[in-house]
């Protein structure tokens, strides 16, 4: 029973990004695009099934992985988000030079490019702090405070971007895995939020005794 359920939830994670990665593959749109705009274009997909990873990695609901392979494999998700948010952004630099500077520079026309730039410096900002967290002596506290409201700039942003997006991602795919971005956001906050609840009565009942 237990191995059919961990099974099922890694098969749910892998469809969840999988599916529309294989569903882009089919668009149309493809036929009229070069490589690098091809790559840029499923190096977006990709970035947001990573971003739908992180929080499940937080929240501990990925069967299988202690907590410390929990944290580290968060670790390394965040760096390949990173890196897939450049190929994205680099790629369409290539294409279409005057389009990124307009976008960088919020002066865009199209309603997608601010929230796409927004989460990308959102993203840029919680890897150089966590790459220097510990010169910069930043206690768990202080990281988890920096940390969070940067996390849900990511979050909207991305999903944003992604939903006004009308390019090669299929509607329905990309909308089921934006709402489950969303979805396990929300879920890991409002979980976190009750264990340290939780963890300061116990802290506090402790002190009374």
């Amino acid at each position: 029973m237990r191995l059919a359920r961990v099974t099922l939830i890694w098969a749910a994670l892998a469809a969840a990004i999988c599916v529309p990665i294989a569903a882009a593959t089919a668009s149309p749109q493809l036929a009229w695009r070069g490589p690098v705009y091809i790559l840029a274009g499923f190096a977006g997909i990709i970035a947001l099934g990573l971003v739908l990873v992180q929080p499940l990695l937080v929240g501990g609901y990925l069967p299988g992985l202690s907590a410390y392979r929990g944290r580290r494999a968060h670790h390394w998700i965040g760096g390949a988000l990173v890196v897939a948010v450049m190929v994205h952004v680099g790629g369409l630099w290539i294409t279409s030079p005057p389009d990124m500077i307009d976008a960088l520079l919020f002066a865009s026309p199209t309603p997608f490019s601010p929230w796409g730039v927004i989460a990308m410096w959102a993203i840029f900002a919680v890897a150089l702090l966590a790459a220097l967290r510990r010169r910069l002596g930043l206690r768990l506290r202080t990281w988890r405070i920096v940390h969070m409201p940067l996390a849900v700039v990511i979050v909207v942003g991305a999903v944003v971007h992604g939903m006004l997006v009308e390019g090669t991602m299929e509607t329905m795919s990309k909308a089921a895995l934006c709402a489950l971005v969303l979805g396990a956001t929300i879920k890991v906050m409002v979980d976190l939020r009750v264990w340290r609840k939780r963890a300061t009565s116990r802290g506090e009942s402790l002190a009374r005794q």
